[in-house]
Order: C-alpha cells, then sequence, then structure tokens
C-alpha cells in the first residue's frame, strides 16, 4: 500500500501520540510507500506561527529520518486541487486530496470530510 500522511498524521506520529491508533501505525509501518507532502510543513509551520500548536524545528528531516518520503507540490497538482468539489475549503487539505488522487495515494488522516471525495481514507484514530 502507498500512503500519503495528513499534517496532523505527520505531527502524531514524531509525538507518538496516542490519537493515532495502533491499526493505523501498523499500516503505516509496514506499507509499501509512506509520503509525508511539501504542503505538511507549511501548513503546520503557518498553525505554529499563529500558535494554534507546536511541532519540532526541522519538521521534513524529522519525517525524512523516520522514513517518509517528501512529495513536492507538482503543477498538476496546483491545478487539480481548485478543480475538487467544495465538500472542504481548506486549501492545505484539498492539495492533500488531489495529491492522493493524481498519485493514487492512500490519504491517512482522521478528517472525516475527505470521506466526500473520490479517494481512499484510512482512519488514522483506528
Amino acid at each position: 500500500m502507498r500512503i500519503l500522511l495528513d499534517s496532523h498524521v505527520a505531527l502524531w506520529w514524531l509525538e507518538d501520540n496516542d490519537s493515532l491508533g495502533v491499526k493505523c501505525r501498523e499500516m503505516i509501518e509496514h506499507a509499501d510507500e509512506a509520503f509525508y507532502s511539501a504542503v505538511t510543513p507549511w501548513e503546520l509551520g503557518v498553525k505554529r506561527a499563529l500558535g494554534k500548536l507546536t511541532m519540532p524545528d526541522g519538521l521534513a528531516q524529522a519525517l525524512a529520518s523516520s522514513g517518509f518520503v517528501a512529495l513536492d507540490i507538482s503543477v498538476d497538482h496546483a491545478e487539480h486541487a481548485p478543480a475538487l468539489p467544495l465538500h472542504h475549503r481548506d486549501p492545505f487539505d484539498r492539495m492533500l486530496i488531489a495529491q492522493a488522487q493524481l498519485e493514487a495515494l492512500t490519504l491517512v488522516s482522521a478528517d472525516g470530510s475527505f470521506e466526500a471525495y473520490e479517494v481512499e481514507v484510512v482512519d488514522a484514530r483506528r
């Protein structure tokens, strides 16, 4: 299985947060390929700057050290994201959905609104 971590899931992984379910942890550990998006350090960095969360410096390096592969934002991703139906208005999440769709990745998230899109989603809390 090839997976893409939602930003909060990437942070939960690094924090060893109990919100990340046991089955999900096992699935991540055994994934054929596990990606994090370029949107993740951007989104979490913005939220940290706004005082909404804490995160380690060097997030991308920490994820790479944990075996995750960076997924850059391509022009195709950038064109696809705004063309998605407006079930979800968060631009960071819309980019993750576009990337998952175009790269045939399973999205790992606790965000229930992703299910409105044509994308395979695994609930990170399980």
